[in-house]
């Protein structure tokens, strides 16, 4: 039979040992309301930031859109205008399709601008939301170091220092600003302006053709009538 004496010590050594054991991190939290209430505001400010990482995603995928739709039509547009000009070129009535060959070139110039400021718009709106979606991707990642680092220690977390240091690290947090140098949405626009350039000199070239043709027949006209006489 078991002595009382000693059943008594092995009881108060076993709850002397689960004293001394430390408490999990998150039931330190738990019990601490400056740390409760930190833990909270910063999973709250993490799931807004997922969520404007969520809208940035979608709006630069519609911007994206946008700008394919612009390139397709851009090509679409001058391609049909083409072909127009060409069917009214060969089968035209003769001086009246003389005295408005400035109308389609005239044409062609202003909708090839209007592309060209379109897809600039877009493609500097396109930039913008990438480098909003990066940092809003930066924030989101520090705030998740900052929110395992608080979980990991428990009471040992410095608020002072660790909140310190978050904001600091937000608002000193300086974008490097390299030498200008030509970029993707350069070439882009490059590109289409020298396209509107050849399609202005097709335009051109085209009108000249047609009313050179149109001076031919008229010289054909006079000599048949010269013969005729």
């Amino acid at each position: 039979m078991a002595d009382p004496a000693e059943n008594k010590s092995s009881s108060s050594s076993s709850s002397s040992i689960m004293e001394s054991k430390p408490l999990h991190p998150l039931h330190q939290i738990a019990g601490t309301p400056t740390h409760k209430l930190l833990l909270k505001q910063w999973l709250k400010e993490e799931e807004l930031i997922l969520n404007r990482i969520s809208l940035k995603e979608t709006q630069l995928d519609s911007t994206r859109k946008e700008i394919t739709q612009l390139y397709s039509l851009f090509f679409v547009f001058h391609s049909t205008a083409l072909l127009l000009l060409f069917s009214a070129a060969s089968y035209g009535n003769g001086p009246r399709f003389c005295r408005k060959s400035w109308i389609p070139s005239l044409v062609s110039l202003f909708c090839s601008l209007g592309f060209i400021w379109a897809i600039r718009y877009k493609t500097d709106v396109e930039f913008h939301l990438e480098k909003m979606l990066e940092r809003e991707k930066e924030d989101s990642s520090l705030l998740s170091k900052c929110v395992e680092e608080l979980k990991r220690k428990g009471v040992e977390f410095d608020l002072l220092k660790e909140v310190d240091a978050l904001r600091r690290a937000k608002s000193l947090r300086v974008e490097s600003k390299p030498v200008r140098k030509w970029s993707a949405r350069d070439f882009v626009t490059l590109f289409f302006f020298t396209v509107s350039c050849l399609v202005l000199g097709l335009t051109r070239n085209i009108l000249r053709s047609a009313i050179r043709d149109v001076v031919r027949s008229g010289e054909v006209a006079e000599l048949s009538v010269l013969l005729l006489l």
